[in-house]
């Protein structure tokens, strides 16, 4: 019997008698579309009169995009654990944003589940390239390989791509594979470059190519994901300084360009980063490249300023020639390129 695509569960006693559930039969559904969404939150609005507006909506579906589970997490975190029940309030686009960072932060989808899976070779052979945004497969990754992490729902396939399955797996995953980094980053960098208007970033960089110089070579990435590396470590960074006080809006992996766009917000302003590994192909053409696809996120992003952070993994590179500083100015949006 096909389950019923039901979002809440009610009590009879009316508005005293509602109350929100993750119901175990969402577990068998496929994913729900954005209009599905809308009329299951719809069903909550009927007996509730608390709505769902529409932006919030268009959110939940880009956090989850359409995973029953998710879906009704991010309902009940809403409803429940941030309004407290309070119906009269409506569900905006800035709610279910905090509770996708809630159920991340908290890191209660599966988490102890993920972080054994994530030990496995043949799951690392498909994540890490995956992190890298790397189109070329390890010789060892097999196709049993690929549909084992699709089963476990950590990826999907999006045409000829494989990315997370959705953003707040992403987020898993990455904060998964960075916690025990963290606990390397000193404490006394946390919150530094926060003054409660803006964020010194050129600041926070200049540090991390310190810290990376002197770390890079002890630093062992969990569970051996040493080609994803410097972007780990890169992630543990950020988010141990930051410490919650500035949002990771998006991580946002492209595929074949070995390269991770980031954007941090931190009282609404944007600072949009890049993170890329240097390979054998990377020369001035593709740094052009590279730089104008950058332009074009800041601008995106409604940002003026963005930082390029170039990791070279030559092993018998001089630290004086890997570190540098490069200011540049294209079409009116300033790109600091850093060398790490």
């Amino acid at each position: 019997m096909t389950p019923k695509r039901q979002l809440f569960r009610h009590g009879s006693g009316g508005r005293n008698g509602f109350h929100i559930g993750i119901i175990k039969e969402a577990l068998t559904l496929p994913n729900f579309t954005q209009e599905e969404i809308a009329h299951l939150y719809h069903q909550h609005t009927e007996v509730s009169g608390q709505a769902f507006e529409a932006n919030a909506v268009e959110r939940a579906w880009y956090w989850t995009e359409g995973q029953p589970r998710l879906v009704n997490a991010l309902a009940y975190e809403s409803v429940v654990n941030i309004l407290g029940k309070n119906y009269s309030q409506p569900i905006t686009s800035d709610i279910i944003n905090q509770a996708a960072e809630n159920l991340i932060l908290r890191r209660d989808i599966n988490i102890d589940y993920l972080l054994e899976r994530l030990k496995e070779s043949m799951v690392k052979r498909v994540i890490e390239p995956v992190i890298l945004g790397d189109e070329d497969w390890d010789e060892e990754t097999t196709d049993d390989d690929i549909r084992y992490a699709q089963d476990l729902e950590l990826i999907k396939q999006d045409g000829d791509t494989y990315r997370p399955t959705n953003p707040i797996y992403s987020e898993v995953i990455i904060r998964t594979l960075t916690q025990r980094l963290e606990r390397r980053i000193p404490i006394e960098l946390v919150n530094r470059w926060m003054d409660g208007s803006k964020l010194d970033m050129t600041g926070l960089l200049l540090e991390f190519q310190q810290f990376w110089r002197e770390n890079a070579e002890s630093l062992v990435t969990p569970y051996k994901y040493t080609q994803a590396s410097p972007y780990l470590v890169g992630f543990a960074f950020l988010q141990r300084v930051l410490n919650g006080q500035a949002r990771f809006i998006s991580r946002e992996y492209s595929l074949g360009f070995r390269r991770v766009d980031i954007l941090v917000k931190y009282n609404q302003i944007p600072y949009p980063l890049e993170f890329k590994i240097k390979n054998q192909y990377f020369n001035a053409k593709k740094r052009d490249e590279s730089l104008e696809r950058l332009r074009s996120y800041i601008a995106q992003c409604g940002a003026k300023e963005g930082w390029s952070l170039i990791f070279e993994p030559t092993p018998n590179k001089n630290w004086e020639d890997k570190l540098y500083w490069e200011t540049i100015e294209i079409e009116g949006v300033t790109i600091h390129v850093v060398g790490c």
